[in-house]
């Protein structure tokens, strides 16, 4: 195995668990860094399979909250709809991204001048909404109710569109629904653990023949890189945008998609 491949992993991994849940799209920077790096996986299954790092992150940062919410299951409502909520939110991208699936890798994934516009377009709808004057009526993601978390679900399903960004897609509806930057993040980190634990599981039993030892050793090294880099961000995050709010990502979509129309245009 070449140490180019590593090396190429370990910095796409890096990239994943930093971008992953900022609304910046973290598939959308892989795929353009894979393209640049010349790094090709089976199937593109290094993008979807090493997202499970991120997810750890947030499990391992969560794990408290989680086991308290396991634990009041059987004797609190709120918790109970809690679940149904995060579960019917997943639900739109359980059966699109199901049926979708070999059209969303071979096509959208081989796409890295859509991703480019996608990641303009995406960051001046996320600019535009920052500053919209928005009253939030929902302030805790535990207590959305569940209309709210489905429409949330919708919005999720057109980050199928590599470079749309998951996370920046449904805290982007929920924020124009009525939530504030806060619980928008939060629900959005609740809402990942099912869509991408799923997305996982799906890719993976469909290239399950395609991939080497080899391939799921340079899995292995971005999986890691992005469990450590997506606790940085997990724990951070959430105080930042309740300070600030999204305009930086917005830029950084724009100056990331813009290089990335130059750079195909100049270099292929």
């Amino acid at each position: 195995m070449a140490d180019q491949s590593i090396v190429s992993a370990l910095i796409l991994g890096l990239i994943e668990g930093l971008t992953e849940f900022i609304p910046v799209s973290s598939t959308g920077h892989i795929l353009l860094a894979g393209h640049f790096l010349g790094f090709k996986s089976p199937g593109n299954t290094f993008a979807v399979l090493i997202q499970l790092g991120a997810i750890l992150a947030i499990l391992s940062v969560y794990a408290a909250k989680l086991l308290r919410i396991a634990f009041a299951l059987p004797s609190s409502p709120q918790a109970r709809r809690f679940v149904f909520s995060i579960l019917l939110a997943f639900l739109p991208a359980a059966v699109i991204g199901a049926l979708a699936h070999d059209f969303i890798k071979s096509v959208l994934f081989e796409t890295p001048m859509l991703i480019c516009v996608v990641l303009i377009v995406g960051g001046v709808i996320l600019y535009v909404i920052d500053r919209l004057p928005l009253k939030p009526r929902y302030t805790d993601a535990m207590t959305y109710p569940p209309s709210l978390a489905f429409k949330i679900g919708l919005c999720q399903c057109l980050a199928m569109i590599p470079g749309t960004s998951r996370s920046g897609a449904t805290i982007a509806g929920a924020l124009l629904m009525g939530t504030d930057k806060r619980s928008a993040a939060e629900f959005s980190f609740f809402l990942a653990m099912p869509t991408m634990v799923g997305a996982f599981a799906l890719d993976l039993y469909k290239n399950r023949d395609a991939l080497s030892s080899d391939d799921l050793f340079v899995i292995g090294v971005g999986f890691a890189a992005a469990f450590v880099a997506g606790l940085f961000v997990v724990r951070s995050l959430l105080d930042y945008v309740s300070r600030r709010g999204f305009t930086l990502f917005a830029i950084w979509r724009i100056v990331v998609g813009v290089l990335g129309l130059v750079g195909l245009l100049v270099w292929g």
